[in-house]
């Protein structure tokens, strides 16, 4: 019979859909992380993982394992919790791991700070930032929440506006730019149009721009080639701080609004631990995204 060990060896390969991937979290190499998975598949009778030079891709019935045994994870995790904060009353501090999702501007220029003060005030808690170009899934626990720029439509979970941020264009602080039509002869620098994976990220018909001459699936990189002289792009203001070389233009004419949301699976919503961590982040990312943004004001 499966024991949790292997239900927590399975989970992991499930999630980086790689032995290699998974091995590092587990504490293991992949050699042994693929005997492990070897003997639950034999304990079975059945294939949980269809194989290929690609990964380890889930079966039918390795995809309903997974949520199962997920479920038990969360169901854990909460008892963990409650014995945490019986055992220690009230005012303890935080600990265990969490890992927060969040899109890589927010990871880049907000997450390390917000993070590390919450992490001086409980050194028994480990935070993994999980920065991806693309939106985080809770339902593979991927994470433990998630941080997005849209307000999520479907699936089990919780949702809370975080703040609203703004962006505006910018340019090296050399360049003459003064009305919209200084724009048609400049390099726009952007995101790469197929890999847009949230709509509030097109940014495109704001600009009336065709296409993007320098694009980058990684707000951090437009950044950095904007800073070197390479055209002009949309930029967050609480990235502007980071960018000396950086001027905001145009303001009047192309300005942004775009909003954070905080984002739980529902089962975790009892969880005293994660909601003490979402509440200390929220309001960290309120305070942080208002002091960068009076800094470009």
């Amino acid at each position: 019979m499966a024991q949790w060990d292997d239900l927590r060896v399975f989970l992991a390969v499930a999630r980086a859909e790689s032995l290699s991937r998974a091995a590092p979290g587990l504490r293991m190499d992949a050699a042994t992380v693929g005997r492990r998975i070897a003997r639950l598949e034999r304990d079975l009778g059945a294939a949980l993982f269809v194989k290929s030079p690609q990964g380890y891709a889930l079966t039918d019935l390795g995809e309903r394992m997974r949520d199962r045994a997920a479920e038990a994870e969360a169901s854990l995790s909460l008892a963990l919790d409650e014995a945490r904060g019986a055992g220690a009353g009230d005012q303890a501090g935080m600990s265990g791991q969490i890992r927060i999702g969040a899109p890589d501007g927010v990871s880049n220029y907000l997450l390390p700070q917000v993070c590390a003060a919450i992490g001086a005030d409980n050194p028994g808690l480990e935070i993994q930032i999980l920065a991806l170009p693309r939106v985080v899934n809770l339902s593979k626990r991927e994470a433990d929440l998630a941080i997005t720029v849209s307000r999520p439509q479907a699936g089990r979970l919780t949702v809370k506006k975080i703040s609203d941020y703004h962006l505006h264009l910018a340019a090296p602080r050399d360049a003459e730019i003064r009305t919209l039509d200084d724009l048609q002869h400049r390099r726009i620098v952007g995101y790469i149009p197929d890999m847009i994976f949230d709509k509030e990220l097109d940014y495109l018909d704001e600009l009336g721009a065709q296409s993007v001459q320098l694009a980058s699936n990684s707000v951090s990189v437009q950044a950095m080639a904007l800073r070197h002289g390479a055209g002009v792009g949309i930029v967050h203001d609480f990235a502007l701080p980071f960018a000396p070389e950086l001027k905001r233009v145009l303001t009047d004419s192309i300005s942004l609004t775009r909003s954070l949301y905080l984002v739980r699976h529902t089962s975790d919503r009892s969880s005293e631990r994660l909601t003490r961590f979402a509440d200390r982040l929220s309001q960290g990312l309120r305070a942080e995204i208002a002091r960068l943004e009076a800094l470009v004001a």
